[in-house]
């Protein structure tokens, strides 16, 4: 039985495009649209966008990251999965965050609050926990989503979804984070293979971790050396390496210009 797999940061349901000039003050400040003769930058709310996006896109297990908290039940409905959401940082007050995200996305971005949600196509959502990874405020509370599932009878599957400290200089937090993550997955998910990934923020040519992630936990393959985000797997024969979207892939039309969703590029896989 093959599965496949995908995550994707959604950089708070925003676009970015790949002209960096369409980014302006007028644009943020008064939700304004910028246009060149390819793209266009919008700042309002691109629920339905990223929805269109991920329903017809071919998964049976979701990994996302940075998606606005209010997004998770109509994501979910939209895509017909099975959620499961942990909030990570800025999510007091939320109602209010979410109005002022509503109006402008941009100005607001990561002040809405943030969530990892995993989204379940196929089997049956057994189990939820959470685990904090790094609590608020500063650098910024992370956390860990676990999923455990019964893809039939006989066969579970357990999801780690994590979204790592950013920056170099909290590199060595990140790497402190992703170790206790790992560990503490392999811990919970015993002798069921396990699904290990989101934006881990660690480029592995910059740094050792995934080879004590391979040593000590049996976690494999990152995406590629320059990659942030990855799926790695302990217990599941990789038929497909991870590998990044291309840029229109996760773009949509606009009045004939191409709006490009998030900062980041979905990455899949398929596992069997």
């Amino acid at each position: 039985m093959e599965l496949r797999a995908l995550t994707w940061n959604l950089f708070h349901g925003r676009d970015f495009p790949p002209d960096p000039t369409l980014f302006t003050t007028r644009s943020r400040l008064l939700c304004g649209s910028e246009r060149n003769t390819t793209h266009l930058q919008v700042n309002r709310d691109l629920f339905d966008e990223f929805a269109t996006v991920l329903s017809a896109a071919r998964w049976d297990v979701a990994l996302l990251q940075e998606c606005p908290p209010r997004w998770s039940a109509p994501l979910a409905r939209a895509c017909a999965a099975q959620p499961h959401r942990a909030l990570t940082s800025r999510n007091s007050l939320a109602a209010l965050r979410a109005l002022a995200a509503r109006i402008n996305p941009d100005l607001v971005a990561s002040n809405e609050g943030g969530s990892n949600l995993t989204l379940i196509r196929r089997g049956r959502l057994r189990e939820c926990r959470q685990l904090e990874l790094r609590p608020g405020r500063r650098p910024e509370r992370r956390v860990m989503a676990l999923s455990r599932l019964a893809l039939d009878p006989e066969r579970e599957l357990c999801i780690a979804n994590l979204h790592a400290s950013a920056g170099r200089t909290l590199r060595e937090a990140a790497e402190q984070e992703v170790v206790r993550a790992a560990e503490r997955a392999v811990e919970w998910a015993g002798a069921a293979p396990l699904l290990f990934g989101g934006d881990l923020n660690l480029r592995p040519r910059d740094t050792a971790i995934y080879e004590t992630l391979a040593n000590r936990f049996g976690l494999h393959q990152p995406t590629a050396a320059r990659a942030l985000d990855h799926l790695l797997v302990r217990g599941l024969e990789i038929v497909a390496e991870p590998a990044p979207w291309p840029p229109d892939r996760r773009e949509v039309r606009v009045g004939g210009l191409a709006v490009r969703l998030s900062d980041h590029a979905p990455v899949e896989a398929t596992f069997a």
